[in-house]
């Protein structure tokens, strides 16, 4: 069978109303959403740029950080700096900055331990990689300038290994059609690279799998919709066009664009891949095995008729068992996300 066939889950579910619905502040497009232990964070489109936070279940608005002077392009919960009693808000802008928030105060500072890691676009022959301590975040302790040749559009920790050689890699990804596999304590750029591949087109999002879904560790999109998935060792295992995979039976769903994916050591079905039709639905997809090329997916869950146009980003909460997607009519809405 190919591995653009998609079946009907026995348990597909469709669900058309959300428990909870809001826009955002700005009514601009939801370009990310973030998760923190009370709130739900979003960031906003150009040219308001602001951060809303949420109240978790009413989805009422509680505060509005002043975000970025340009374009927000991350948006992140981090639980891992040293003496945080819970997770802190990090955001990225293109105004080069790289902002720790107190969602209590609203302020902002690189004010606590931990490492901060930030990509940024070509600039002349150089696309940086930065790394910083958080206590002296005047200057990056480190730079890598020649890990990628085209603007850094993905960097991400390996938070689903349980070995300690694991936990400290780094994800790279780029313009230039790379994804590494690198170690951020090392200073020497020459031996912090690990792993290479090239997906052979501009990658545009990409993360980890969690190991114990087998030999796939890292899965890629390009900018042309192309999924791929990769080993440890940069080997791809699976590549298709995303929009290949479709149902024409007692339902139709045909996919348009992939909006992310998922994978942690307790998700159902693993990796979760989320996907969005151009009518503003939303859908979950896995694959029976994303370590080879020709297994077959299913169709999993059905959000629709609440969205107009694209959906632009999607959490999946798994601990309050709900997805949240943010689309661009600015709307933010809060969904039941049946086992």
């Amino acid at each position: 069978m190919s591995s653009s066939a998609l079946l009907e889950s026995p348990t597909l579910t469709q669900l058309t109303t959300p428990q909870n619905s809001t826009n955002s502040s700005s009514n601009s497009y939801i370009l990310s959403i973030a998760n923190l232990p009370s709130y739900y964070a979003t960031s906003a489109s150009a040219p308001s740029n602001v951060i809303d936070l949420f109240d978790k279940h009413t989805l009422r608005g509680v505060n509005t950080l002043p975000g970025h002077e340009t374009a927000t392009t991350s948006l992140r919960s981090v639980d891992t700096f040293l003496g945080n009693a819970s997770p802190v808000l990090i955001s990225s802008g293109k105004d080069g900055s790289v902002k720790v928030w107190d969602a209590r105060t609203a302020e902002c500072g690189l004010k606590r331990w931990g490492l901060v890691v930030a990509g940024t676009e070509l600039q002349g022959e150089d696309a940086l990689i930065l790394y910083w301590d958080p206590r002296k975040p005047n200057a990056p302790i480190r730079t890598h300038s020649s890990t990628h040749s085209d603007d850094i559009t993905v960097l991400a920790f390996d938070k689903t290994s349980s070995s300690a050689s694991s936990s400290n890699l780094l994800l790279s990804a780029s313009s230039d059609g790379l994804l590494s596999l690198s170690n951020p304590e090392e200073d020497d750029e020459d031996e912090a690279v690990l792993q290479v591949g090239n997906m052979g087109c501009s990658i545009s999002q990409a993360g980890w799998i969690d190991a114990s879904v087998g030999k796939a560790r890292v899965w890629a999109a390009s900018d042309m919709e192309t999924f791929a998935t990769w080993s440890d060792e940069m080997d791809q295992l699976m590549s298709l066009d995303i929009r290949e995979p479709s149902v024409h039976t007692n339902r139709t769903w045909v996919t348009d664009y992939l909006i992310t994916c998922h994978s942690t050591s307790t998700s159902r079905p693993n990796p979760a891949v989320f996907v969005g039709s151009n009518e503003g639905d939303a859908a979950l997809l896995s694959n029976m095995n994303p370590s080879v090329s020709d297994a077959p997916w299913f169709l999993h869950i059905l959000w629709t008729n609440n969205h107009v146009g694209i959906v632009r980003s999607l959490l999946w909460d798994e601990q309050n068992q709900v997805i949240v997607t943010g689309g661009e009519d600015s709307k933010l809405n809060l969904w039941a996300c049946p086992p």
